[in-house]
C-alpha cells in the first residue's frame, strides 16, 4: 500500500508543476493554457491520484478509504471536463465563456466542491485515527486541497510538495492494516 501512497504524492505535485499558467481570463491565455498536452497530463495526473490514495488507504483505514472512494467519485466528473473538454474547446473563438459555463455549472461546481470536502474529511479521518505527524501532514494536504484552488500558482505548487509530503511520510510510517480498527472496518469484515 505504501507505493500507491507515494505514486499519488508524485501525481499530486505534478499536476500543479506542470499544470501551464497563463492567463485564462483572456482568450489567448486560455487557449494556450487549455489547449497544450501539458494542461492534459497534468489533470490526468490528479486524477490518477485521486484514484490511487483510497488503494493505499484500504492498507491503513478503511472507512477512510470508504470515504476517499466516495470524494474522489464527486470530484472526478469535474476533473474530467476540466482536462478532456476545456482541452478540446481551447480552439474556440468564445473559448473563456465556454470554460465557464463548463466549470460553473451549479451541478458541476456543486460535487466538485462536495467531493473535496468528503476528501479533506477522510484525510482528518486518517489523522484522528492514527494521530501521527504525518498523518496530520497528509490531512492537511487534503484539508487544504479546495482553498488552494484560489491562490496563486505558486501556492498551489507549494501545496502539491504539502499533499507529496503527506503521501509519502503516511506511506513510509503507517502499519499495514494498522494496530487499531475501526467501526467501518468491523462494519466491511462482518458484511462481506
Amino acid at each position: 500500500m505504501r507505493i500507491p501512497l507515494a505514486a499519488a504524492g508524485l501525481l499530486f505535485l505534478l499536476y500543479p508543476a506542470l499544470r501551464p499558467w497563463e492567463d485564462e481570463s483572456t482568450p489567448a491565455g486560455a487557449a494556450a493554457a487549455m489547449g497544450s498536452q501539458a494542461w492534459v497530463w497534468s489533470h490526468l495526473f490528479a486524477m490518477i491520484g485521486f484514484i490511487l490514495v483510497p488503494i493505499a488507504l484500504l492498507g491503513i483505514r478503511r472507512a477512510a478509504a470508504v470515504t476517499f472512494w466516495v470524494g474522489a467519485g464527486l470530484t472526478l466528473p469535474y476533473y474530467g471536463a476540466e482536462d478532456f473538454a476545456l482541452h478540446e474547446i481551447a480552439a474556440q473563438p468564445n473559448l473563456v465563456q465556454l470554460a465557464e459555463a463548463v466549470r460553473y455549472n451549479p451541478v458541476a461546481v456543486t460535487t466538485f466542491a462536495l467531493g473535496l470536502v468528503t476528501m479533506a474529511v477522510a484525510g482528518i479521518m486518517v489523522a484522528l485515527a492514527e494521530r501521527t505527524a504525518a498523518a496530520w501532514v497528509f490531512a492537511a494536504g487534503f484539508a487544504l486541497f479546495l482553498p488552494q484552488f484560489f491562490a496563486p500558482p505558486a501556492f498551489r505548487i507549494a501545496h502539491g510538495v504539502l499533499v507529496l509530503v503527506g503521501c509519502v511520510w503516511l506511506a513510509r510510517s503507517s502499519n499495514p492494516r494498522g494496530s487499531r480498527r475501526d467501526s467501518m472496518d468491523t462494519w466491511i469484515t462482518q458484511t462481506t
